[in-house]
């Protein structure tokens, strides 16, 4: 598809992605699709970020910790009222080094690149390594759902998708969580000292041994690094 000019073309690699959120602009504002070609996406690890209450907060320490090579693909979802404007990927990007830009329909998921889930919208990841937004709608309750993200992720990418369950009340995400495992993934939760709400991650933790780690919340960002770090050298 050609672009209908250099201002209007959604990024189509990690560069053209820190370029945007450089110059803070929405890739939620622009129009033009981009459907990447087949092969084009690197077979990198991919992690998700979900949480709800006290999630901005969580998930802003970790990507703060994470550095600019991060050898994974980023996708961070925070529950938020459908009709909401949010500045979620604005707040992410003054406290990380990565790029964070929010995810629209097609975007691929670049390694060293983070995707914000929008308000509104479930995202879902596809088997061709980009992500896919549907309406949210009324249900389920918690929007968007960590559920389906993570259990898209972990259809289509199996072993490489790491699911990190942060501060939040209610169990979204234990369902995902519990998907993430039976395929190969990894899963990390953290401990109830350190979340402010602990009723996602309890309910990750309390499923059958489908958490890997727990882990205080200062610590996710160096167990993502050990984790990150191990798949890629599985998948060398």
């Amino acid at each position: 598809m050609e672009p209908v000019g250099e201002a209007r073309t959604r990024p189509s690699d990690p560069d053209e992605l820190r370029r945007v959120a450089d110059e803070g602009l929405l890739l939620g504002e622009l129009d033009e699709a981009f459907h990447p070609p087949a092969g084009a996406v690197p077979r990198a690890p991919v992690v998700a970020l979900v949480g709800s209450a006290g999630g901005i907060e969580a998930v802003s320490r970790v990507l703060g910790g994470l550095p600019e090579d991060f050898g994974a693909a980023v996708v961070v979802l925070v529950h938020l009222a459908p009709e909401r404007v949010s500045r979620l990927a604005e707040i992410l990007r003054r406290r990380c080094r990565l790029p964070v830009v929010d995810a629209v329909d097609g975007l691929p998921l670049w390694p060293g690149a983070v995707l914000v889930a929008p308000a509104g919208r479930h995202v879902l990841v596809t088997p061709d390594g980009a992500v896919a937004l549907i309406q949210s709608g009324e249900f389920p309750p918690s929007r968007p759902s960590a559920d389906l993200l993570l259990a898209t992720l972990a259809t289509a990418v199996r072993r490489r998708a790491v699911a990190v369950i942060l501060s939040g009340g209610g169990h979204d995400g234990a369902t995902g969580a519990t998907a993430v495992h039976a395929l190969g993934g990894t899963v990390l939760a953290t401990d109830e000292a350190t979340s402010e709400r602990w009723e996602m991650p309890r309910a990750a933790i309390e499923r059958d041994a489908i958490v890997d780690r727990v882990v205080a919340l200062e610590d996710v960002a160096g167990a993502l690094l050990e984790v990150v770090a191990a798949r890629v050298r599985a998948s060398a």
